[in-house]
């Protein structure tokens, strides 16, 4: 496998006094500047909709909304990231927050979900769940309803050589819990990982 530098990733700003300072990230210099247009609305398009979610629940007055963002993968042309966006207004009884993520080839643009990860026709969604009901029980973690299986387009983001699964607040928990994460080994899947897919990529040994 090729070497690949990682993307330069510079950081947009949405800020609106009093309350309003959401921050994103931007990739730039990529060697085709429609690729780089594409994930920049793309990501663009995310935090938009963050922002939306949130509108339309906190209906109280001063509002305040921040958001921010953290690089999970950016290596071996994957670039995987995580959109977060907390916001309050008075006489909520607490402040919410709604995450995202997004997982990218660079080279193409092409979002990944997490279907895509996976040859078709695969047991994904049983093997993860089954990964995943083993850490609830392994960390005691509270459910609100029990845990049967996950969507087959839950939520997830590429960390170096694992895929880590995560549900929304109050998803599958209480809201004390914040947002139930789950790290599972990338290597375990690679007979069900689709090839030459980011799992097959970030499995590679280092050349």
């Amino acid at each position: 496998m090729p070497f690949q530098f990682p993307v330069a990733i510079h950081t947009g700003a949405i800020t609106t006094p009093p309350g309003t300072a959401i921050y994103y990230p931007q990739v730039a210099g990529l060697a085709h500047p429609g690729v780089q247009q594409s994930i920049n609305r793309t990501i663009w398009n995310a935090v938009h909709e963050l922002q939306q979610a949130q509108l339309k629940v906190q209906t109280g007055t001063h509002m305040q909304m921040t958001g921010h963002y953290e690089i999970k993968t950016n290596e071996r042309g994957i670039l995987s990231l995580l959109l977060s966006n907390y916001a309050y207004s008075q006489m909520m009884a607490h402040g919410f927050t709604i995450i995202k993520s997004l997982t990218f080839d660079v080279n193409t643009g092409k979002l990944y979900n997490l279907s895509d990860l996976f040859k078709p026709g695969s047991d994904y969604v049983k093997v993860l769940s089954e990964q995943i009901r083993t850490q609830i029980k392994q960390r005691e973690i509270p459910l609100l309803n029990g845990f049967t299986s996950i969507k087959p387009d839950q939520d997830y983001y590429l960390a170096d050589k694992s895929i880590v699964v995560y549900f929304q607040l109050y998803e599958i928990t209480p809201y004390y819990v914040g947002f139930p994460m789950f790290s599972i080994s990338i290597y375990p899947l690679l007979p069900i990982a689709a090839p030459g897919g980011p799992l097959d990529v970030l499995a590679a040994d280092i050349v």
